[in-house]
């Protein structure tokens, strides 16, 4: 039998992290776009084997074991990790015939009575043909506890017969779109080739959701977004969960056309992260689906922590346009189920968004154009990695709109700091996507204070 080539071409990463314990993950792919073999392995199960240790260097290894990669699941290998300390770095790898891969950093949640400060930073709208992903390299060397990733992981997209500048900074594995269980692997394959990429999955655990185009540009509920057949939907729906699943480091595997992305992930009594699905459960003018609203709103009315943190994909609060109607692809086009989210909304709300590759800071009031309303939280709108923004008059925006306090189209991510005092979001910018080595910068800092945003002086 020939020798395995490089077998860790993918990278590591780790995610779902619990007090005592986080998921790592890896998929074996010598040949990453294979356009036959997934990942160019033979159709057959491997044994991994797996070890994390307290420092860097693996002279105090703490866990280890074997692990399966299974043909059916892409040779993919999730690894639940138990027993662990909470609030501590840890240090991972994988190795399989001979081969070793590159060593990732986790960290596990804090305590339940913690009140230690978290950092985490949130990122969302990664397109690969529209520029480098430069900011993600930034994200990774601030090391953070967590990493939120809000959606649009990758872009279902084939290539346009005449691509406008700025959308063709670098070629995809295919010219076709994905809509077959093969061709969305390889295209997470050709995402997960990226260095940038897999230094910020190496550098910190991460907890994703899916939005639309991990699936289908605005799908929504059983509805493809395109008058198309809901049956043959829910096939290709079925086969973007799958790949979706066998390259993120998630608990639950998806069952056929469905995945649970809703969550509770807890940092002691500073945040709850509470991420939910605006996707797979829309329904008539319902955002969330009863099941999952119950869900959520039962969370937020008995949350003890400081700040309750709503991490979801599409935008919250209100935005109007100068010349257009509302986003019916957004909470603007399910202001019931709005509504319904912010009655059980306790002191310190803190929603975060992505989808609309602008960033934004908005106050959540009760009256949204009166600045004397009631304020009931705040939403931190990030920007995207790559893809591209449309045209958009910002002054335009900022005058129809008194809640929104800050908007910028430049690309990057988030990054935050809660403590049991305040809740700090900083922008971060990079100053080009279309050649790697952008520099990044903080453009805008906010706190929150009574459920106000304050603008922090730079």
């Amino acid at each position: 039998m020939a020798k395995m080539g490089y077998p860790f071409t993918l990278g590591v990463a780790s995610g779902e992290p619990l007090p005592d314990g986080v998921i790592l993950w890896t998929r074996l792919a010598p040949e990453p776009l294979h356009p036959t073999q997934p990942g160019g392995m033979p159709n057959r199960a491997m044994t991994v084997r797996w070890e994390l240790a307290e420092d860097e260097a693996f002279t105090r290894i703490l866990r280890s074991g074997t692990a399966p990669a299974q043909p059916d699941w892409a040779h993919s290998v999730h690894v639940r990790v138990t027993g662990l300390r909470p609030a501590a770095d840890y240090f991972y790898r994988f190795s399989v015939e001979g081969h070793v891969s590159p060593v990732g950093r986790t960290r596990t949640a804090p305590a339940p009575d913690s009140t230690a400060p978290v950092r985490f930073c949130f990122v969302s709208c990664q397109r690969y043909e529209h520029g480098h992903f430069t900011a993600l390299r930034h994200m990774a060397a601030e090391r953070p506890d967590l990493v939120l990733h809000l959606g649009d992981y990758i872009y279902e997209y084939g290539k346009p017969k005449n691509p406008k500048p700025g959308r063709w900074v670098r070629p995809l594995e295919s010219a076709a779109e994905c809509t077959t269980l093969g061709a969305y692997r390889n295209r997470y394959a050709r995402y997960k080739m990226d260095p940038d990429l897999q230094a910020a999955h190496a550098a910190a655990p991460w907890v994703p959701i899916p939005d639309d185009h991990e699936v289908r540009d605005n799908w929504a509920g059983a509805l493809p977004g395109d008058g198309g057949s809901p049956a043959a939907f829910l096939k290709r729906r079925a086969a973007a969960f799958k790949a979706y699943y066998e390259h993120q480091p998630l608990r639950v595997r998806p069952s056929g056309s469905s995945l649970q992305n809703h969550r509770w992930r807890p940092y002691g009594r500073v945040a709850d992260f509470l991420l939910t699905d605006t996707r797979q459960y829309r329904e008539g003018r319902d955002m969330l689906g009863a099941e999952q609203e119950k869900w959520l709103t039962d969370r937020l009315r008995g949350s003890a922590a400081r700040w309750k943190v709503l991490a979801q994909a599409v935008f919250f609060s209100q935005r109007k346009f100068p010349l257009e109607p509302v986003s019916a692809d957004a909470w603007d086009g399910y202001p019931g189920s709005r509504s319904r989210v912010l009655a059980a909304a306790p002191d310190g709300l803190v929603v975060l968004s992505g989808d609309v590759h602008s960033a934004y800071a908005c106050d959540i009031r009760a009256d949204w154009a009166d600045p004397a309303s009631r304020a009931l939280g705040v939403e931190f709108v990030g920007p995207s990695v790559t893809s591209m923004p449309g045209i958009t008059d910002a002054s335009a925006i900022l005058d129809v709109n008194p809640h929104i306090a800050f908007f910028d189209s430049r690309h990057g991510y988030v990054s935050c700091a809660a403590d049991m005092e305040g809740f700090r979001a900083d922008y971060r910018a990079v100053a080009f996507v279309d050649r790697p080595g952008a520099p990044a910068t903080t453009v805008a800092g906010f706190e929150v204070k009574e459920n106000r945003l304050h603008r922090v002086d730079l």
